[in-house]
């Protein structure tokens, strides 16, 4: 029988590489966490402008945000393990900012919202309901320790 592997595939710019391999292995813990072995995903790690410009195309909001998800099989019911998921991106100067706000760091802050954006692609929304909300944010901190 064949091993499914976790495929996580991360593009970064302006020398965001160095968070690449936290990325790698948040991203690898999460899917397998929540059973999604053999998953394919791609991350992309990006600066403002870039950022700006994709929540502008794609949300009709011309200013960066945290992070976007795009799901691979948008509208689908949820997605099954071993499938290509889709694409995260977090905006890595936004990921600064809060993290230094929070209190806790950059590299936690990308790692927060890496599991929110992969919580994104299995259809979880917080933005649906208040009880929706509960459940994704409960879950991310349990995904998140």
């Amino acid at each position: 029988m064949a091993r499914l592997r976790t495929t996580i595939d991360v593009s970064a710019r302006r020398g965001f590489g160095v968070f690449s391999p936290l990325v790698c292995c948040r991203a690898r813990r999460t899917l397998l966490e929540l059973g999604f072995v053999g998953a394919e995903l791609s991350v992309a790690l990006v600066d403002e402008p870039a950022m700006q410009e994709l929540n502008a195309r794609w949300r009709g909001k011309n200013r960066p945000t945290d992070v976007l998800s795009f799901a691979s099989d948008e509208g689908e019911p949820e997605p099954a393990p071993g499938i290509a998921l889709g694409d995260v991106i977090v905006c890595v100067p936004v990921a600064e900012v809060q993290g230094r706000r929070a209190g806790h760091g950059t590299e936690r802050e990308i790692e927060t919202l890496l599991v929110h954006g992969i919580l994104h692609l299995l259809g979880h929304d917080h933005e649906r309901s208040r009880a929706d909300a509960r459940r994704m944010f409960a879950l991310q901190r349990r995904l998140l320790g």
